[in-house]
């Protein structure tokens, strides 16, 4: 079948560009298809059952194994028909058809017919035949408008049917309250089709709504990037430039002049490069709320079961010091780990930020970082630069906190 587009909600990407909404999308379609075969079952067998409980109903000879042959058929009918459905639905109304899927769905639809007529002429009903046709018919992805006016016809058909089979099974007004779940059922076997394609066409469009959101936002971004860039490196260019022309001009009859202006342009140069690299800095930022977010995926995705804690403020803690701590402390936890639980916690002490990450030990691996120590040692040379402080307990489990100054960034430990 054709695949439709586990995590808990995040507020940033999931790394690898994959959609964290992915998941729940494609499980809604398989619960939709398995809603309606489910559908489709009950509403036959209850039939079946139904009318063999009729006092003027006589069971065909061998009509249970063809009644049988009949839901195999349209079953199959059914399976085909929603097979391609979440790619025809939403490739919209100008896209090409295909020849071999066109020829596929008619095929379908006239086994699911042979089906619907076995199971109308084992239980002698005009109105379970048509209304298993009918199921089959709400199955297709009609272009817009089309499927809910077919299941009005088709509902108002499997009506009059009802008035034609009640008579012949001796069913009087007397006991139509008695008579009244097994054709409702029919009745509604297209309708409630219908609907659920309906919902499952919903779900979908609010995930293409979100993507396009997102890669509405992502392009506003880039151009904002463009602009900045093309401001300040315009503006450096051009003073670099005038200060070079000068140079040359003055090479000649003013070395030590031209010497001047060549150095003004090199601090210019200088100058540009400390921009773009600031700007490359705080456009590649991630708040850290969202970084630990997408840390905490990456650990569930790994198998561990992740509890996540989070201040008040969180989102003001400085991403540039703590955020390239978040993503070496979580690649240690799956490198080093024993792969059950982890927790990860962020919050501010009085003038500090505290970051603490813990997980189960693996007593098999080794310490994380290499030689004993050397990944510990680093990251306390970082945060001890900033003024922090860096805690390691080692006991049933490995945990590593760190504190740093509310004011701190990551210029203290910019090479």
């Amino acid at each position: 079948m054709a695949d439709p587009g586990r995590t808990s909600v995040t507020r940033g990407a999931v790394p690898g560009g994959v959609s964290p909404y992915a998941g729940g999308v494609r499980a809604t379609w398989w619960y939709t298809v398995a809603g309606l075969v489910f559908l489709d079952l009950v509403v036959v067998v209850n039939w079946w059952v139904w009318l063999g409980q009729l006092p003027e109903h006589a069971v065909v000879p061998g009509g249970p194994a063809l009644a049988a042959v009949g839901v195999v058929l349209q079953l199959a009918a059914a399976v085909v028909l929603v097979r391609d459905y979440p790619v025809v639905a939403h490739a919209g109304e100008d896209a090409p058809v295909d020849p071999l899927r066109r020829r596929r769905d008619v095929a379908a639809l006239v086994v699911g017919a042979a089906g619907a007529a076995l199971l109308g002429i084992t239980t002698g009903s005009w109105m379970l035949g048509v209304g298993v046709l009918a199921f089959l018919l709400s199955l297709r992805p009609w272009p817009r408008g089309v499927r809910w006016r077919l299941v009005v016809v088709l509902t108002l058909v499997l009506v009059a049917l009802w008035a034609v089979d009640a008579p012949r099974f001796g069913i009087d007004t007397a006991e139509a309250e008695l008579a009244t779940l097994p054709p409702t059922l029919i009745l509604l076997l297209p309708a409630m089709s219908a609907f659920s394609l309906w919902w499952w066409d919903l779900v979908r469009e609010l995930d293409r709504a979100r993507e396009a959101a997102g890669a509405l936002s992502a392009m506003r971004e880039r151009l904002r990037l463009a602009g900045e860039v093309h401001d300040l490196q315009g503006h450096h260019l051009q003073v670099v430039a005038l200060q070079l022309e000068l140079a040359e001009r003055l090479i000649e009859r003013d070395p030590a002049a031209a010497a001047e202006q060549i150095r003004t342009a090199r601090a210019s140069v200088d100058e540009a490069r400390a921009g773009t690299r600031d700007l490359a800095t705080r456009f590649r930022g991630v708040p850290l709320p969202d970084e630990i977010a997408n840390a905490a995926d990456l650990l569930r995705a790994a198998g561990h079961e992740v509890q996540v804690q989070l201040g008040p403020g969180a989102e003001d803690a400085p991403a540039d010091v703590l955020g390239p701590l978040v993503r070496e402390s979580v690649t240690n936890v799956l490198k080093h780990g024993a792969g059950a639980r982890a927790r990860i916690s962020l919050r501010r002490d009085g003038d500090r930020w505290r970051y603490a990450i813990a997980n189960d030990r693996d007593e098999r691996a080794a310490t994380p970082g290499g030689p004993p120590g050397t990944g510990i040692a680093a990251i306390r040379d970082r945060i001890g630069a900033l003024g922090g402080e860096v805690h390691v307990r080692r006991d049933d489990e490995f945990e590593l906190t760190v504190a740093v100054p509310v004011g701190a960034t990551g210029e203290g430990v910019r090479t």
